[in-house]
Parts: structure tokens; C-alpha cells; sequence
């Protein structure tokens, strides 16, 4: 070596222990809620106990459930995309009465639960119901002796009832990629001799095949997620057999090994999806593409897409809606609002508020991370806090009772130990526990549309507030905040809804001293007097609408 080269340094180079945004203890904070409960379930349903109850699970419980499971998925998968598909493709490519108004109308089913607008439809259906009713006052039949009527209570009503319901995830997914097409490229496969249905299997349905993808995704994991409506029409599902096992059975460890074969279907799911929207990859032109002009309709094509747009939007929203005010207004129910009532209105709406300002000042915190900081792993992390989604809130509830009731041992613990008091389940016993819940399910919402919000705004911007000394939290309040305001309270409104809606893991999580609009509906659902729950119904599903509005406005622009 010559003694005049500089000496090289043998220690291996160093990096940074802090890391580049403070913003990323958020990100891990956000991953770690969702990977405890995951962890917990699995560790449960590992133990001895749970070794001892598998051979009855997977001989009496398992297959049924899980066949029962993949029969509803296939159907409701099915009617969803046929639903979804057309409606969008209608509404997009052809011009007819009503059209404009049918572009929001068909999102509106998504205001309404799964479990309400079943327990409306066996109300409706039934043999008190005015359907039948009616038909009896006009034929003269006494019995079902007399006739024959069909009866939502099994597969196929759960199949049609819970695909009115979820097509709209279908519906604006494909909507919005059906609108992007450019018209030179239909225009082109016109001129040379393509027919509407060649066009719209050759170029429309392969281009939309990514957004078909992620919206059947959603409503399927929607679909597992359900327990209401599988148990009030007759399903024995998998997320229904956890809720039986843990709640009528009191086998926490039979629970979690169901819980566990439904999470490999969900990973399944998962993997399907990304799997049909890497096949194909499509490229739209850099400059704004000019919208295809729309085929105008006339006689009887356009009545019959009217009628193709507007049965979804009778049967999915119209017709629960207006059954539900009703019942309000034929028995009084208004006149009947009483403090419990009030106290469980009170009780939903601190909940749902407390999980949305958690949810989206956690969901702000991970964006702003994966925006701001340096590493690679940040975007890992925020993809993990994402998959809450995903777990059905069964699952979920599940997964996260050993974690929360271990931490409620050690709060006691503590406060025996240094003030002498028991404090009893401090999260469990609160509440607490829900809001939990409430925020590793819904905190994909936040990020997802956070991330949206934060793509419109140029990273120029950002370089040009560091040039000038801003640091990470400065640019985030005094940049990022007002030109994101819309898409954050955007997704506190969803986030808010949703928690309103939620009832797996409020049903399995909450104090006994505390309900909901959701479990006060399912109470009365479950005594057969669901009509009595009609307000606390309509309340929820009026929740509902403005957030659907606002999804339809921006699922497309107003022609």
C-alpha cells in the first residue's frame, strides 16, 4: 500500500437509528395493530385446547360452513359482476331517459346493510307480508296449501338479497374505467365493422377486467364479513359458525381454528385478485383522452336499459327504504322515542366519532410517512396497516379479546398494585375495546383516501416548502392539511358510516351494558319483532345515503 493513498476505512458503513420522518412510528403503530390480533388468533388456535377440538370442527362444522361459504361467494360474485357490469356499461356507453339521474341512483343500495335489507325482505316476503297478503285479497287463496311463494330464508334469497345490496362496489370500480376509454380507439374498432357486443367483449369487459377485479373483491370480503343477514336467512357460513362457536358454544379455541380457515380464504381472495389485474395491464394516451360519444336509444332499447337500471336501484334501495319509513310512520315510532333509544343513538355516535378521528388522524400520519420519508419499508408498513379490510370483523374481534383482555390484567394488576384499587376491564369493560376494533378495520379507508388526496398535490410543492425551511409536521399543516381537506373529510364520512354499520365485532366486542343502532336492530330481529326496529333501521341507512351520494359524484364526472 502506498503510504501517500488515504487509508480506507474497514467498519461497515453506518445508517441511520432515527427514522427519516417521525411520521413512520405512526406506520409501525398502524402495521402492529393489524398483525397483533392476526397473531393472537393464531397462537389460540395452536394451543393444546384447540389440538383436542379440531377433529369435530373439521369432521361436523367445517365442511358444511365452508361449503356453504364458497356457494354464497359464488353466487353473490356472480350477480354482482352481471349486475355491476351492465348497469356501468349502459350508463356509459349509451345515452337514454333517465340516464343521468341512474348514474347516482345505482350507487344509493350501498347506504343500506346487509343484515336490515334482509331482515326487510323476509318482513316483505313473508306470509303476513303485504306481498302476500295482497295476493291472497285478490285470488281468494287462504294457505300456502293453495299456492306456492318463494321464501328468501335459504342460499339463493341470501345470494339475490346480499347482491342488490354490494353490486355498487362493482358498479363504480368498472363505471369509472369505462368512462376512460378513449374515443379514437372505439371509434377505430367501429369503422372497421365491430358490433356493440363485440365491442364491448373484445375492448370494453378486457380493459375493465382489473377494475372487475377489485370491486368483486370488495364486495366479497363484504359478503364474509356479513353475520346478520347469513344467520336471519338461513346460511350456515363461516363467519356465522365463529360467532356460534365463540358466543353459544363458549370455545374460544374452536373459534379461532374456524377463524383461521376463513383468513386462508380471504388471503385467497386477495391473491385471485391481484393475480387477474397482473394479467393484462392496459395504457391510456398521456393527454387527456376525448370521452366516447354515447349511442343515443330510442323505442324498446331504451326503455329496456331504463328498466335494466332501474330494477337494482327499486329492489336494493328504493323499495327497503321506503318500507322501512312505513313501518316508522304506521306504528308511531317517532312518538315513541324514549331515553334508552336516545342513549344508544348517543352511544353509536361516540363511537363512530372517536374511531374516526383515531382512524384518520392514524390513516393522515401513515400517508404522510410514505410521502415523506426515505426508506422502502414505509410502504410495506402502510400496505400491512391496510389489510384490516380485509379480516372479517368476527376475525378481527376474535383476534384481538386475548391481546385487550391480557392488557386488562395487567391495568389491574398495576392499579392494585400501586393504589390499592381494582379497576375491573378498563378496555373491554368501556368500550375501548370497540373503537379498537373499529380502527384496525376501517384504517385502509383512511389511507386509501388520504393517498389519493396527497396524489393530487405535485412534489414540487413539497420541495419548494423544504427549500424554504419547512420541516416534515410544518409542511404537513401548513400545505398538505388545506389543499387536502376534502379528501380527509371524505374519508372521516365513510369511516363514520361504516362504523355505524359495523355488527360482527360490535356484537362480539361490546360491554353488556352498552348497544348500538346495529345491535339494537338485531336484537329486535332476532325476537321476530324487527319491525319495531325500524327507526334505529332508517336512522342507520339515512346515515348512509350522503356518504353514497357523495361516492357517485365522484365515481365519474356529469356528463
Amino acid at each position: 500500500m502506498s503510504l501517500g493513498a488515504p487509508a480506507r476505512s474497514l467498519r461497515r458503513p453506518s445508517f441511520p437509528r432515527r427514522p427519516s420522518t417521525r411520521f413512520a412510528w405512526a406506520s409501525l403503530l398502524g402495521a402492529g395493530l393489524v398483525a397483533a390480533p392476526l397473531i393472537a388468533l393464531a397462537l389460540t388456535a395452536l394451543s393444546s385446547e384447540a389440538a383436542q377440538i379440531w377433529p369435530h370442527l373439521a369432521t361436523n362444522v367445517i365442511p358444511r360452513a365452508l361449503g356453504d361459504t364458497l356457494r354464497l361467494l359464488l353466487g353473490v360474485g356472480a350477480l354482482c359482476a352481471l349486475i355491476g357490469v351492465a348497469t356501468a356499461w349502459l350508463v356509459t356507453q349509451y345515452d337514454f331517459p333517465g340516464r343521468r339521474a341512474f348514474e347516482w341512483l345505482l350507487v344509493l343500495p350501498l347506504a343500506m346493510p346487509t343484515y336490515i335489507t334482509a331482515y326487510i325482505y323476509v318482513e316483505v316476503l313473508g306470509f303476513q307480508g303485504p306481498f302476500q297478503t295482497g295476493l291472497r285479497a285478490l285470488t281468494g287463496w287462504r294457505s300456502l296449501r293453495d299456492y306456492w311463494f318463494p321464501d328468501p330464508r335459504n342460499l339463493i334469497g341470501a345470494i339475490i338479497i346480499m347482491a342488490l345490496v354490494l353490486y355498487p362496489y362493482v358498479y363504480l370500480s368498472v363505471r369509472a374505467l369505462f368512462g376512460l376509454q378513449g374515443a379514437a380507439m372505439v371509434e377505430a374498432a367501429r369503422t372497421l365493422g365491430a358490433s356493440r357486443r363485440r365491442l364491448f367483449w373484445r375492448i370494453g369487459l378486457p380493459m375493465a377486467r382489473p377494475a372487475l377485479a377489485a370491486g368483486l373483491t370488495l364486495a366479497l370480503l363484504e359478503t364474509l364479513n356479513d353475520v346478520g343477514a347469513t344467520e336471519y336467512l338461513g346460511v350456515r357460513s363461516l363467519t356465522l359458525s365463529i360467532y356460534t362457536t365463540w358466543v353459544n358454544r363458549g370455545s374460544l379455541p374452536g373459534a379461532a381454528q374456524i377463524a383461521c380457515v376463513m383468513l386462508v380464504m380471504v388471503v385467497g381472495l386477495i391473491l385471485i385478485e391481484k393475480h387477474l389485474r397482473g394479467q393484462r395491464r392496459f395504457a391510456l394516451s398521456v393527454r387527456q383522452p376525448r370521452p366516447v360519444g354515447r349511442i343515443r336509444l330510442t323505442g324498446r332499447a331504451a326503455f329496456s336499459a331504463a328498466l335494466v337500471c332501474a330494477l337494482p336501484v327499486l329492489f336494493g334501495a328504493l323499495l327497503p327504504i321506503g318500507f322501512l319509513l312505513g313501518e316508522v310512520l304506521s306504528r308511531g315510532l317517532l312518538a315513541q322515542v324514549d331515553a334508552a333509544l336516545l342513549r344508544n343513538l348517543a352511544n353509536a355516535l361516540l363511537l363512530a366519532g372517536l374511531a374516526s378521528g383515531l382512524v384518520v388522524a392514524l390513516g393522515l400520519a401513515i400517508a404522510a410517512a410514505s410521502r415523506l420519508g426515505r426508506e422502502a419499508w414505509l410502504q410495506a408498513l402502510a400496505r400491512t396497516a391496510s389489510l384490516g379490510y380485509a379480516v372479517p370483523g368476527t376475525v378481527l374481534a376474535l383476534g384481538l379479546l386475548v391481546p385487550l383482555a391480557a392488557l386488562d390484567n395487567r391495568l389491574a394488576d398495576a392499579a392494585q398494585t400501586w393504589f390499592g384499587v381494582n379497576p375491573g376491564l378498563l378496555l373491554i369493560g368501556s368500550g375501548a375495546a370497540l373503537v379498537i376494533a373499529y380502527t384496525v378495520r376501517f384504517l385502509s379507508i383512511a389511507i386509501a383516501g388520504i393517498e389519493s388526496g396527497f396524489a393530487r398535490v405535485s412534489p414540487r410543492i413539497d420541495d419548494a416548502a423544504r427549500l424554504l425551511g419547512a420541516g416534515a409536521p410544518e409542511l404537513l399543516r401548513r400545505v398538505h392539511w388545506p389543499l387536502m381537506r376534502p379528501a380527509i373529510a371524505a374519508a372521516a364520512l365513510l369511516v363514520f358510516v361504516d362504523c355505524l354499520k359495523e355488527l360482527p365485532a360490535t356484537l362480539l366486542l361490546r360491554p353488556l351494558n352498552l348497544d348500538t343502532l346495529a345491535t339494537i336492530v338485531y336484537g329486535h330481529a332476532s325476537r321476530g319483532s324487527f319491525e319495531d326496529g325500524a327507526l334505529a333501521s332508517l336512522l342507520i341507512v339515512l346515515a348512509g345515503l350522503y356518504p353514497a351520494i357523495i361516492l357517485a359524484r365522484a365515481g365519474g364526472k356529469p356528463a
